[in-house]
Protein backbone atom coordinates (compact mmCIF):
# COMPACT_ATOMS: atom_id res chain seq x y z
CA UNK A 1 0.00 0.00 0.00
CA UNK A 2 2.79 2.27 1.04
CA UNK A 3 4.56 1.69 -2.24
CA UNK A 4 1.44 2.04 -4.51
CA UNK A 5 1.02 5.71 -2.50
CA UNK A 6 4.53 6.42 -3.66
CA UNK A 7 4.04 5.95 -6.79
CA UNK A 8 0.55 8.12 -6.88
CA UNK A 9 2.88 10.95 -5.18
CA UNK A 10 5.38 10.83 -7.46
CA UNK A 11 2.98 10.22 -10.42
CA UNK A 12 1.26 13.92 -9.23
CA UNK A 13 4.59 15.63 -8.91
CA UNK A 14 5.36 14.44 -12.26
CA UNK A 15 2.39 15.92 -13.56
CA UNK A 16 2.65 18.96 -11.71
CA UNK A 17 5.78 19.49 -12.95
CA UNK A 18 4.40 19.16 -16.41
CA UNK A 19 1.38 21.24 -16.20
CA UNK A 20 3.63 24.02 -14.14
CA UNK A 21 4.91 26.11 -17.45
CA UNK A 22 1.49 25.95 -19.12
CA UNK A 23 0.20 27.90 -16.19
CA UNK A 24 3.13 30.03 -16.18
CA UNK A 25 2.65 30.86 -19.37
CA UNK A 26 -0.86 32.20 -19.71
CA UNK A 27 -1.07 36.00 -19.17
CA UNK A 28 -4.50 36.48 -19.27
CA UNK A 29 -7.31 37.12 -21.82
CA UNK A 30 -6.71 40.85 -23.42
CA UNK A 31 -10.07 41.85 -25.64
CA UNK A 32 -9.86 42.98 -28.98
CA UNK A 33 -12.84 44.98 -30.38
CA UNK A 34 -11.89 45.68 -34.22
CA UNK A 35 -14.89 48.19 -35.87
CA UNK A 36 -15.27 46.16 -39.13
CA UNK A 37 -14.29 43.70 -41.61
CA UNK A 38 -15.21 45.65 -44.81
CA UNK A 39 -11.83 46.87 -44.62
CA UNK A 40 -8.94 44.38 -45.53
CA UNK A 41 -7.16 46.91 -43.18
CA UNK A 42 -8.88 46.24 -39.95
CA UNK A 43 -8.73 42.24 -40.77
CA UNK A 44 -5.49 42.45 -41.18
CA UNK A 45 -4.92 44.45 -37.89
CA UNK A 46 -7.15 42.06 -35.73
CA UNK A 47 -5.50 38.90 -36.90
CA UNK A 48 -2.19 40.30 -36.70
CA UNK A 49 -2.48 41.02 -33.18
CA UNK A 50 -4.11 37.91 -32.19
CA UNK A 51 -1.57 35.84 -33.62
CA UNK A 52 1.15 38.48 -31.73
CA UNK A 53 -0.88 38.09 -28.18
CA UNK A 54 -1.75 34.43 -28.33
CA UNK A 55 2.58 34.41 -29.29
CA UNK A 56 3.03 36.11 -25.85
CA UNK A 57 1.02 34.10 -24.03
CA UNK A 58 -1.88 35.73 -23.90
CA UNK A 59 -5.29 34.46 -24.45
CA UNK A 60 -6.79 37.25 -27.38
CA UNK A 61 -10.49 37.57 -27.80
CA UNK A 62 -10.67 39.26 -31.01
CA UNK A 63 -14.00 40.42 -32.36
CA UNK A 64 -14.81 42.71 -35.23
CA UNK A 65 -18.21 44.99 -34.44
CA UNK A 66 -19.48 44.84 -38.62
CA UNK A 67 -20.23 49.00 -38.22
CA UNK A 68 -22.63 48.46 -35.70
CA UNK A 69 -21.60 50.95 -32.70
CA UNK A 70 -23.95 48.57 -30.28
CA UNK A 71 -22.94 45.58 -31.55
CA UNK A 72 -19.59 46.72 -30.37
CA UNK A 73 -20.64 47.75 -27.34
CA UNK A 74 -21.93 44.65 -26.22
CA UNK A 75 -18.96 42.78 -27.68
CA UNK A 76 -16.76 45.23 -25.22
CA UNK A 77 -19.09 44.76 -22.19
CA UNK A 78 -18.91 40.50 -22.58
CA UNK A 79 -15.32 40.92 -22.42
CA UNK A 80 -15.40 43.13 -19.78
CA UNK A 81 -17.18 40.05 -18.16
CA UNK A 82 -15.22 37.46 -19.16
CA UNK A 83 -12.05 38.54 -17.25
CA UNK A 84 -10.33 40.88 -19.97
CA UNK A 85 -7.06 42.20 -18.08
CA UNK A 86 -7.10 44.47 -21.32
CA UNK A 87 -8.92 46.23 -23.64
CA UNK A 88 -7.51 46.67 -27.46
CA UNK A 89 -10.32 49.12 -28.79
CA UNK A 90 -10.41 50.23 -32.38
CA UNK A 91 -13.66 52.54 -32.04
CA UNK A 92 -16.54 52.97 -34.42
CA UNK A 93 -17.56 55.87 -32.91
CA UNK A 94 -15.36 57.31 -30.75
CA UNK A 95 -17.67 59.01 -28.80
CA UNK A 96 -19.88 56.61 -27.64
CA UNK A 97 -17.61 54.38 -25.37
CA UNK A 98 -17.81 56.42 -21.88
CA UNK A 99 -20.31 54.08 -20.01
CA UNK A 100 -18.82 50.68 -21.12
CA UNK A 101 -15.54 52.39 -19.90
CA UNK A 102 -16.30 53.49 -17.28
CA UNK A 103 -17.65 49.75 -16.09
CA UNK A 104 -13.83 48.70 -17.34
CA UNK A 105 -12.07 50.74 -15.31
CA UNK A 106 -14.81 49.73 -12.17
CA UNK A 107 -13.41 45.96 -12.75
CA UNK A 108 -9.72 47.20 -13.08
CA UNK A 109 -9.60 46.43 -16.81
CA UNK A 110 -6.90 48.92 -18.43
CA UNK A 111 -8.10 50.60 -22.07
CA UNK A 112 -5.60 50.78 -25.53
CA UNK A 113 -7.29 52.95 -27.94
CA UNK A 114 -6.18 51.38 -31.32
CA UNK A 115 -5.29 53.53 -34.18
CA UNK A 116 -8.83 55.52 -33.42
CA UNK A 117 -8.46 58.02 -30.48
CA UNK A 118 -11.45 57.47 -27.80
CA UNK A 119 -12.76 60.62 -27.00
CA UNK A 120 -15.12 62.11 -23.90
CA UNK A 121 -13.34 59.56 -21.48
CA UNK A 122 -10.94 59.55 -18.70
CA UNK A 123 -10.71 55.63 -18.84
CA UNK A 124 -8.49 55.63 -21.99
CA UNK A 125 -5.08 54.96 -20.83
CA UNK A 126 -2.90 54.96 -23.94
CA UNK A 127 -3.22 55.52 -27.78
CA UNK A 128 -1.37 53.63 -30.35
CA UNK A 129 -1.39 55.14 -33.69
CA UNK A 130 0.53 56.91 -36.14
CA UNK A 131 1.21 60.43 -36.79
CA UNK A 132 -2.10 60.80 -38.44
CA UNK A 133 -1.21 65.20 -38.81
CA UNK A 134 1.22 63.83 -40.83
CA UNK A 135 -0.65 61.45 -43.02
CA UNK A 136 -2.93 64.55 -44.25
CA UNK A 137 0.56 66.43 -44.99
CA UNK A 138 1.97 63.53 -46.76
CA UNK A 139 -1.48 63.40 -49.24
CA UNK A 140 -1.78 66.72 -49.66
CA UNK A 141 1.95 67.11 -50.80
CA UNK A 142 1.98 63.75 -53.09
CA UNK A 143 -1.31 65.86 -54.71
CA UNK A 144 0.62 69.10 -55.39
CA UNK A 145 3.90 67.20 -56.61
CA UNK A 146 1.07 64.73 -58.84
CA UNK A 147 -0.55 68.63 -60.37
CA UNK A 148 2.84 69.56 -60.95
CA UNK A 149 1.81 73.25 -59.27
CA UNK A 150 5.60 74.24 -59.48
CA UNK A 151 5.56 74.69 -63.47
CA UNK A 152 1.55 74.92 -63.38
CA UNK A 153 0.47 78.69 -65.41
CA UNK A 154 -2.80 78.27 -64.78
CA UNK A 155 -5.18 77.39 -61.66
CA UNK A 156 -5.60 73.50 -60.75
CA UNK A 157 -9.57 72.36 -60.08
CA UNK A 158 -9.13 70.28 -57.06
CA UNK A 159 -11.86 68.99 -54.87
CA UNK A 160 -11.75 67.59 -51.32
CA UNK A 161 -12.69 64.52 -49.14
CA UNK A 162 -12.63 63.65 -45.67
CA UNK A 163 -12.81 60.79 -43.52
CA UNK A 164 -16.06 60.23 -41.44
CA UNK A 165 -16.80 62.48 -38.48
CA UNK A 166 -17.11 60.75 -35.92
CA UNK A 167 -13.70 59.13 -36.13
CA UNK A 168 -11.57 61.68 -34.55
CA UNK A 169 -8.54 60.80 -36.97
CA UNK A 170 -10.21 62.21 -39.44
CA UNK A 171 -10.09 65.57 -38.61
CA UNK A 172 -5.99 65.33 -38.04
CA UNK A 173 -5.91 63.82 -41.70
CA UNK A 174 -8.08 66.86 -43.11
CA UNK A 175 -6.01 69.70 -41.05
CA UNK A 176 -2.85 68.11 -42.31
CA UNK A 177 -3.78 68.21 -45.76
CA UNK A 178 -4.99 71.92 -45.21
CA UNK A 179 -1.96 72.65 -43.77
CA UNK A 180 -0.51 72.26 -47.33
CA UNK A 181 -3.35 73.25 -49.21
CA UNK A 182 -4.92 76.22 -47.97
CA UNK A 183 -2.13 78.52 -48.71
CA UNK A 184 -2.21 77.40 -52.32
CA UNK A 185 -6.28 77.94 -52.19
CA UNK A 186 -5.55 81.15 -50.99
CA UNK A 187 -3.21 82.04 -53.46
CA UNK A 188 -5.62 80.61 -56.66
CA UNK A 189 -3.09 78.69 -57.32
CA UNK A 190 -5.52 75.42 -56.66
CA UNK A 191 -9.66 76.26 -56.95
CA UNK A 192 -12.34 74.15 -55.09
CA UNK A 193 -15.17 74.42 -57.94
CA UNK A 194 -17.51 73.29 -55.49
CA UNK A 195 -16.68 75.62 -53.15
CA UNK A 196 -17.07 72.56 -50.52
CA UNK A 197 -14.45 72.78 -47.87
CA UNK A 198 -14.39 71.64 -43.90
CA UNK A 199 -15.18 68.49 -42.56
CA UNK A 200 -18.94 69.42 -42.42
CA UNK A 201 -19.51 69.44 -45.96
CA UNK A 202 -16.69 67.18 -47.19
CA UNK A 203 -16.60 64.53 -44.02
CA UNK A 204 -17.59 61.10 -45.64
CA UNK A 205 -19.59 59.24 -42.93
CA UNK A 206 -17.98 55.67 -42.21
CA UNK A 207 -15.67 55.72 -45.06
CA UNK A 208 -17.91 54.78 -46.93
CA UNK A 209 -16.80 54.47 -50.61
CA UNK A 210 -20.29 54.15 -51.80
CA UNK A 211 -21.16 58.02 -50.67
CA UNK A 212 -17.85 59.06 -51.82
CA UNK A 213 -18.96 57.85 -55.05
CA UNK A 214 -21.92 59.29 -54.78
CA UNK A 215 -20.73 62.72 -53.71
CA UNK A 216 -18.09 62.42 -56.52
CA UNK A 217 -20.97 62.50 -59.45
CA UNK A 218 -23.24 64.97 -57.78
CA UNK A 219 -19.88 67.46 -57.68
CA UNK A 220 -19.20 66.50 -61.56
CA UNK A 221 -22.60 66.73 -62.56
CA UNK A 222 -22.92 70.25 -60.42
CA UNK A 223 -19.65 72.03 -60.43
CA UNK A 224 -17.92 70.64 -63.77
CA UNK A 225 -20.14 70.61 -66.66
CA UNK A 226 -17.70 73.05 -68.61
CA UNK A 227 -14.43 72.22 -66.55
CA UNK A 228 -12.25 69.65 -65.54
CA UNK A 229 -11.49 67.77 -62.42
CA UNK A 230 -7.59 68.28 -62.00
CA UNK A 231 -7.34 66.52 -58.77
CA UNK A 232 -8.70 64.86 -55.60
CA UNK A 233 -7.96 64.84 -51.95
CA UNK A 234 -9.12 61.25 -50.54
CA UNK A 235 -7.75 60.28 -47.43
CA UNK A 236 -8.54 56.87 -47.51
CA UNK A 237 -8.55 54.27 -50.08
CA UNK A 238 -11.64 52.98 -49.73
CA UNK A 239 -12.99 56.06 -50.91
CA UNK A 240 -10.51 56.94 -53.71
CA UNK A 241 -12.15 54.00 -55.09
CA UNK A 242 -15.58 55.04 -55.60
CA UNK A 243 -14.22 58.33 -56.68
CA UNK A 244 -12.70 57.06 -59.27
CA UNK A 245 -15.34 54.69 -60.36
CA UNK A 246 -17.62 58.10 -60.43
CA UNK A 247 -15.10 59.75 -62.72
CA UNK A 248 -14.65 56.64 -65.21
CA UNK A 249 -18.06 57.18 -65.23
CA UNK A 250 -17.94 60.73 -67.40
CA UNK A 251 -14.76 59.49 -69.33
CA UNK A 252 -11.78 60.51 -66.87
CA UNK A 253 -8.80 57.93 -67.67
CA UNK A 254 -9.75 57.86 -71.62
CA UNK A 255 -8.90 59.47 -74.43
CA UNK A 256 -8.24 63.36 -74.23
CA UNK A 257 -9.52 63.39 -70.18
CA UNK A 258 -6.49 62.09 -68.46
CA UNK A 259 -7.29 60.89 -65.01
CA UNK A 260 -6.75 63.07 -61.94
CA UNK A 261 -4.72 63.08 -59.20
CA UNK A 262 -5.91 60.99 -56.33
CA UNK A 263 -4.44 59.94 -53.01
CA UNK A 264 -5.57 57.76 -50.59
CA UNK A 265 -4.17 56.01 -47.48
CA UNK A 266 -3.86 52.34 -46.21
CA UNK A 267 -2.56 50.63 -49.17
CA UNK A 268 -5.05 48.63 -49.61
CA UNK A 269 -4.56 46.18 -52.40
CA UNK A 270 -6.74 47.09 -54.81
CA UNK A 271 -5.96 51.00 -54.55
CA UNK A 272 -1.96 49.52 -55.16
CA UNK A 273 -2.72 47.80 -58.17
CA UNK A 274 -4.63 50.80 -59.01
CA UNK A 275 -1.88 52.90 -58.41
CA UNK A 276 0.32 50.26 -61.00
CA UNK A 277 -2.23 50.64 -62.94
CA UNK A 278 -1.72 54.28 -63.41
CA UNK A 279 -5.33 55.47 -62.12
CA UNK A 280 -4.76 56.15 -58.17
CA UNK A 281 -1.86 58.23 -57.84
CA UNK A 282 -1.03 57.60 -53.91
CA UNK A 283 -1.76 56.28 -51.10
CA UNK A 284 -0.14 56.30 -47.54
CA UNK A 285 1.14 53.28 -46.17
CA UNK A 286 0.97 52.59 -42.37
CA UNK A 287 2.37 49.42 -41.47
CA UNK A 288 0.06 48.16 -38.93
CA UNK A 289 2.18 45.09 -38.36
CA UNK A 290 4.74 47.52 -36.64
CA UNK A 291 1.25 48.97 -34.69
CA UNK A 292 0.40 45.66 -33.69
CA UNK A 293 4.18 44.59 -31.91
CA UNK A 294 3.86 48.38 -29.93
CA UNK A 295 0.29 47.63 -28.65
CA UNK A 296 1.35 43.80 -27.69
CA UNK A 297 4.34 46.04 -25.67
CA UNK A 298 2.37 47.90 -24.47
CA UNK A 299 0.15 45.47 -22.97
CA UNK A 300 3.39 43.62 -21.62
CA UNK A 301 4.33 46.68 -19.89
CA UNK A 302 0.85 47.25 -18.13
CA UNK A 303 1.01 43.73 -17.16
CA UNK A 304 4.60 43.77 -15.48
CA UNK A 305 3.06 47.18 -13.71
CA UNK A 306 5.68 49.08 -15.89
CA UNK A 307 4.70 52.38 -18.14
CA UNK A 308 4.58 51.64 -21.65
CA UNK A 309 6.72 53.42 -24.02
CA UNK A 310 5.26 56.58 -25.42
CA UNK A 311 6.63 59.35 -27.50
CA UNK A 312 3.76 61.96 -27.40
CA UNK A 313 2.26 63.56 -24.53
CA UNK A 314 0.91 66.51 -25.64
CA UNK A 315 -1.17 66.11 -28.89
CA UNK A 316 -3.93 63.96 -28.46
CA UNK A 317 -6.53 65.66 -26.02
CA UNK A 318 -9.95 63.66 -26.10
CA UNK A 319 -12.38 66.14 -24.14
CA UNK A 320 -11.06 64.95 -20.74
CA UNK A 321 -7.69 63.88 -20.72
CA UNK A 322 -4.24 64.15 -23.21
CA UNK A 323 -4.43 60.84 -23.79
CA UNK A 324 -0.43 59.38 -23.71
CA UNK A 325 0.24 58.02 -27.58
CA UNK A 326 3.10 56.29 -29.19
CA UNK A 327 2.94 57.80 -32.44
CA UNK A 328 4.55 55.60 -35.58
CA UNK A 329 5.90 56.98 -38.86
CA UNK A 330 3.64 56.95 -42.09
CA UNK A 331 5.18 56.69 -46.13
CA UNK A 332 3.77 57.69 -48.89
CA UNK A 333 3.63 55.54 -52.04
CA UNK A 334 3.12 55.89 -55.57
CA UNK A 335 4.25 54.26 -58.47
CA UNK A 336 7.50 54.86 -58.16
CA UNK A 337 8.36 53.10 -54.97
CA UNK A 338 4.67 51.04 -54.34
CA UNK A 339 6.99 47.47 -54.71
CA UNK A 340 10.02 49.04 -53.10
CA UNK A 341 8.29 49.90 -50.11
CA UNK A 342 5.23 47.23 -49.97
CA UNK A 343 7.33 43.94 -51.45
CA UNK A 344 10.43 44.71 -49.74
CA UNK A 345 8.84 45.28 -46.07
CA UNK A 346 6.93 41.86 -46.66
CA UNK A 347 3.65 43.25 -46.82
CA UNK A 348 2.69 42.28 -50.22
CA UNK A 349 4.23 39.73 -52.02
CA UNK A 350 5.34 39.99 -55.80
CA UNK A 351 2.60 38.03 -56.64
CA UNK A 352 -0.42 39.59 -55.34
CA UNK A 353 0.73 42.70 -56.81
CA UNK A 354 0.47 41.61 -60.56
CA UNK A 355 -2.40 39.19 -60.28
Amino acid sequence: MKFFTSLLAAAAITVAGFAAPAVAQEKGMVGISMPTKTSTRWISDGETMEKLFKDAGYTPDLQFADDDIPNQLAQIENMVTKGAKVLVIGAIDGTTLSDILQKAADAGVKVIAYDRLIRDSGNVDYYATFDNFQVGVLQATSLVEGLKLDSATEPKNVELFGGSPDDNNAFFFYDGAMSVLQPLIDSGKIVVKSGQMGMDQVGTLRWDGAVAQARMENLLSSAYTDAKVDGVLSPYDGLSIGIISALKGVGYGSGDMPMPIVTGQDAELPSVKSILAGEQYSTVFKDTRELAKVTVNMVNAIMDGKEPEVNDTKTYENGVKVVPSYLLKPVSVDKSNAKDVLVGSGYYTEDQLNN
